[in-house]
């Protein structure tokens, strides 16, 4: 069979750079344009010469960059690749609003193959190839004529950037206020541009990774000790705390905070505490998981420095709680490095797994055989699926598709923004039932131990509103529906006895707003187990001014 032959064009070095820019910017930048569209349209008034210099200005300035990246041996395979991530890049922020920075970046790294195949689909997979992966191939038929003299080559490139600098500099000497006051007004905008921020952003995770000296580790808390109350307890009746971490649910969509929806009919009348508002740490797991167990608040919180440092699961370890992680998400994140670690085997086929991913249910298939394996006060923490998009309709059994029309598909781009909700209101409603079954197991417990369950979402998602969907945004650019989440508290009979804790104070604390937030999680953990420990800020905890 005789091998397929691509057949050849011959153009100078920077006539092809002049294409790709083109391509660039006309092409793939449609993202781009769509929120300009959007921009311009709000604002009434804008000059059409501004509208008409825009993509001009996109094509003079990824010209002027490009030139210096189109050498002989290095052009083609370099813009090869960055035409197949480039165009992923292009379909995640024109579907979903996705922007690729630092931490967007840190996510993706993290993300595991059954959770990176939830962004698969028919449509995905055929934008990538028509804008990306086929242009690439063509790529390797284009021959740069060199005319075997490096100074003509260099001239011709210098008398292309030039020219695009004079585009520039005439663009700014026109319109500088209209750019001015675009890009000041939506500064987010420079993160939509491709592929100059994440490639910025990528460089930056691989110079923070890779390439810097790691930080000396920091012990934290090497003062903590149970309270003799809590020990002398632990040998009559001791303390079990499930802490379990949620994802992607967000806060407005809780029965229990004022959602219209029949979405906590679980939990409804299990006694559960539900706070009305509570701002979560970041927008992404990558972030928010590790920032809540860290004791670096939200404010100065740094992946870097928490990941070289105790977390609160360090300090309780160091003051002997017993700890078990479950894990049926992307991983914990590095947060259990130093205690025991459970995943669900996601491969397996029955009613709970399909071979790539498990419903939450799963996780408390063996919970009282893990909780005989502890000893003295312990703290189990489990890590949901939860609603983990885009393929929610995969974190719900049949039985529980109780709002319909759902969007039974992982690309939600092609279905309406109701079916959206409901799919993503069955998964909250799932979460729930896990919860519901949860307390139920540490009902049964109560003769044992004084039992309690602490429940909070990582971060929230946005379900189209202000054409938005997903989660990841930059966090001082997040709506709340991708940084407000749902933060419950269920505890026994004795536990509360036990703990010397005022319900009916917690309860009223709970309706407190813009008070509560992820960084409170550290401390309350520390106060609920009854560590003491000099790290502990009482201002930071839910429970201390509701205990006797």
């Amino acid at each position: 069979m005789m091998p397929i032959k691509l057949p050849t064009f011959r153009l100078s070095f920077s006539y092809f750079t002049f294409l790709l820019a083109l391509y660039f910017a006309l092409i793939v930048n449609v993202p781009v344009y769509k929120e300009l569209h959007s921009i311009l349209i709000q604002q009434g008034e804008f000059k059409v010469g501004f509208a008409i210099s825009l993509p001009i200005f996109f094509i003079a300035a990824l010209n002027l960059l490009f030139n210096l990246f189109t050498w002989p041996w290095l052009g083609k395979p370099f813009f090869a690749l960055l035409l197949v991530l480039s165009s992923m890049v292009s379909y995640a922020s024109f579907h979903y609003g996705t922007l690729f920075d630092y931490d967007m970046m840190v996510n993706i790294v993290e993300t595991d193959p059954s959770e990176a195949s939830s962004y698969l689909s028919l449509y995905s997979v055929s934008w990538t190839l028509m804008m990306g992966i086929i242009p690439a191939i063509l790529l390797f038929a284009v021959k740069p004529i060199t005319d075997g003299a490096l100074t003509r080559m260099l001239l011709n490139k210098l008398l292309s950037m030039a020219l695009s600098i004079v585009v520039i500099v005439l663009i700014a000497a026109l319109y500088y206020q209209d750019y001015s006051s675009v890009g000041r007004n939506n500064s987010y905008l420079k993160k939509m541009l491709i592929p100059t921020y994440f490639v910025h952003s990528a460089s930056k995770l691989v110079n923070t990774r890779y390439l810097t000296t790691p930080q000396p580790y920091r012990q934290l808390g090497l003062d903590a000790k149970q309270s003799e109350q809590a020990l002398q307890m632990a040998e009559q009746k001791p303390t079990l705390l499930v802490l379990v971490v949620g994802e992607t649910a967000r806060s407005q969509n809780y029965e229990l905070n004022g959602y219209d929806r029949p979405t906590n009919k679980y939990t409804r009348n299990l006694n559960v505490i539900s706070y009305q508002d509570v701002s979560a740490c970041g927008t992404s797991t990558a972030i928010s998981l590790p920032c809540m167990f860290s004791y670096l608040p939200r404010s100065n919180f740094d992946r870097q420095v928490a990941n070289n440092q105790d977390n609160v699961l360090d300090i309780l370890k160091r003051a002997e709680i017993s700890q078990l992680w479950l894990e049926n998400n992307g991983g914990d994140k590095g947060v259990a490095n130093n205690i025991e670690l459970l995943t669900v085997d996601r491969s397996r086929q029955d009613r709970l797994c399909n071979g790539s991913t498990c419903y939450d249910m799963a996780l408390l298939q063996d919970f009282e055989q893990n909780v005989a394996k502890l000893k003295g006060n312990m703290l189990i923490n489990m890590h949901l699926i939860g609603s983990h998009g885009p393929t929610y309709f995969q974190r719900y059994p049949e039985e529980q598709r109780v709002f319909k029309p759902d969007c039974q598909r992982a690309d939600i781009e092609n279905c309406s923004v109701a079916q959206i909700i409901n799919t993503y209101d069955n998964t909250i409603l799932y979460t729930d039932h896990v919860l519901s079954e949860t307390i139920k197991k540490l009902q049964a417990l109560e003769v044992r131990y004084n039992t309690a369950l602490i429940y909070v979402s990582d971060h929230g998602e946005s379900l189209g509103e202000g054409g938005l969907f997903l989660h990841g945004m930059p966090y001082r650019l997040a709506p709340e529906y991708q940084t407000k989440v749902p933060l419950m508290l269920w505890m026994s009979p004795s536990f509360a006895q036990a703990k010397n804790i005022n319900q009916d104070c917690l309860k009223a604390s709970a309706r407190q707003t813009d008070l509560f937030s992820h960084d409170y999680i550290f401390h309350s953990l520390l106060s609920i187990m009854d560590v003491q420990t000099s790290v502990y800020d009482a201002q930071l905890d839910l429970f201390s001014s509701c205990r006797t």
